[in-house]
């Protein structure tokens, strides 16, 4: 049941507020930004230590399949950052494979400011990571067992035949940016965060796990879900890469349908609808 605030006149007009946002939805959300942020620089910091994906088993391909190699080489004009993803070079001198200044060239990976230790360091990057690792799954259990209790994950997440009739629309009006303050999600918010995690997180978590030789030799039919360790590997790093897109273009939805309402959403549990949302909503079959 949506619990709604009494209107006043400096509300008029604007649609009413209601109770959006859960406790526990909004905790595990502010956990999650903490853990994610951590997570994402001390991976960098892994990858840096062999900073080459593979494809296939190691003992079949014998680590010449690589997908993505980031580095440094030299060429008659100096030493430049060099990419390679399937195949195909790109320069990145400047952002991957080599930064810094000309009397102090970093030639890692990834440059020091997007690390966590900001130096090389393996093994502060593996403990830390670990670490908020650890957490992230702990907290993704606690928001699983809770949205299930109160219906959070059927009702909000979980994408029905009227989501689906109105999915283009409503991608539609996103791209013109005209947003619909509801009380319940869109359809393009339903599956974006029904994507992140149903689909990203427990990805993500398993790839992890399957690197681990402790888990390969409790679960070794884990890595060959995976198919190999190296496999692995590379779909953890996907993984990273789609969550962070959906962090950026999460981000930019947020500054464009108002920040204010969204933030005091995601902090307070109040949101401000649109003007006979809630009427709307209330009179669908």
């Amino acid at each position: 049941m949506t619990i709604q605030a009494p209107l006043n006149t400096a509300a008029a007009g604007r649609g009413p507020l209601v109770y959006r946002q859960k406790l526990m939805t909004r905790l595990t959300h502010w956990v999650w930004v903490i853990c994610l942020f951590f997570l994402l620089l001390t991976g960098l910091q892994i990858f840096n230590a062999h900073p080459v994906l593979y494809i296939g088993h190691e003992s079949g391909f014998e680590y010449d399949n690589a997908v993505l190699r980031i580095g440094a080489v030299n060429t008659p004009d100096g030493p430049q950052g060099r990419t390679v993803v399937f195949g195909q070079n790109l320069e990145t001198t400047g952002v991957l494979g080599l930064s810094g200044s000309e009397s102090a060239p970093q030639y890692r990976a990834f440059p020091s400011w997007a690390t966590i230790p900001s130096f090389q360091d393996l093994a502060t990057g593996r403990v830390v990571h670990f670490f908020f690792a650890w957490i992230f799954v702990g907290t993704l259990l606690i928001w699983l067992v809770a949205s299930l209790i109160n219906r959070h994950a059927l009702r909000d997440l979980v994408m029905g035949r009227r989501d689906w009739r109105g999915l283009p629309r409503d991608i539609a009006s996103h791209l013109r940016f005209r947003f619909n303050h509801g009380r319940s999600y869109s359809p393009l918010q339903k599956l974006s965060y029904g994507l992140v995690l149903f689909v990203l997180f427990p990805l993500i978590i398993l790839t992890g796990l399957s690197m681990s030789p402790g888990m390969n030799a409790a679960w070794p039919w884990l890595i060959e879900i995976f198919g190999g360790r190296q496999t692995a590997r590379t779909i953890h790093f996907a993984a990273m890469v789609g969550l962070t897109l959906f962090f950026v273009v999460h981000v930019a939805m947020v500054l464009l349908a108002g920040p204010i309402n969204e933030m005091r959403s995601m902090i307070t549990g109040w949101y401000r609808t649109s003007p006979g949302t809630e009427r709307a909503e209330g009179d669908k079959p």
